[in-house]
């Protein structure tokens, strides 16, 4: 019982997080709110694999961890500097990607 309200409560937790990321008033705000809805994403499989009997489970949570992690810093990135491969040089206020 313990185990289904804690999976009840990372669900709730995840929609709070998916209207965060449709309403976020910010890029960063739904950046933010992406990252969250994948951490939880990642309790949830580690919960699915306790539940289950599953310890593999854990493997790929941790896993989809670095993946959402990696893929935060990439977004940003890019939203900062207008694509993946150049470094360094940080776009002014107001200037468009090229």
């Amino acid at each position: 019982m313990m185990f289904v309200s804690a999976g009840v409560a990372v669900i709730i937790c995840m929609l709070l997080g998916l209207a965060r990321a449709f309403i976020g008033p910010t890029l960063y705000d739904r950046v933010l709110a992406a990252n969250a809805f994948g951490t939880k994403t990642v309790l949830m499989i580690a919960l699915l694999g306790f539940i289950m009997g599953r310890p593999d489970f854990v493997d790929i949570a941790l896993l989809y961890a670095l993946i959402n992690f990696i893929g935060t810093i990439a977004i940003l990135k890019f939203f900062r500097y207008g694509n993946f491969g150049q470094a360094g040089r940080e776009r002014p206020a107001g200037e468009e990607p090229q």
